[in-house]
């Protein structure tokens, strides 16, 4: 087993080059090389540049690797959903709704219990 391909379960710590791990089944792992240094790795990467200094200022003119990349992140920065004022549009006609249910109810239920008229009888099954 080569060290870059190396991985460890982290379910039952089992150390492994499968895609699931032999011992549990499980797909979650970290590769061995997070923590221990591969010597074929340490060849291949390029040096990394110093830190840079306050006072040092990077280049300008330097853009980043396509126009496209720059174009996604204006797209996911820019918020062109809508406002939320337009989602509360709904809450409000649904209350608006639900008071008007209930206004009718209330005037349904107060015309049911109005006392009958002088000149008519109680009994509705009496059609005198």
């Amino acid at each position: 087993m080569q060290l870059r391909n190396a991985r460890l379960c982290l379910d039952c710590e089992e150390v492994h080059d499968a895609t699931h791990c032999p011992a549990c089944a499980s797909e979650s792992f970290a590769f061995i090389t997070r923590w221990v240094p591969s010597p074929s790795a340490d060849a291949s990467q390029t040096p990394t540049p110093p830190p840079l200094l306050r006072t040092e200022r990077r280049d300008p003119t330097l853009e980043p690797a396509t126009r496209e990349t720059v174009d996604t992140y204006r797209q996911l920065l820019d918020d062109h959903s809508q406002p939320p004022q337009a989602n509360w549009r709904f809450v409000k006609r649904g209350a608006v709704g639900l008071a008007l249910f209930g206004l009718a109810g209330w005037a349904w239920k107060q015309q049911s219990q109005r006392p009958p008229a002088p000149g008519r009888r109680e009994d509705p099954d009496n059609h005198d």
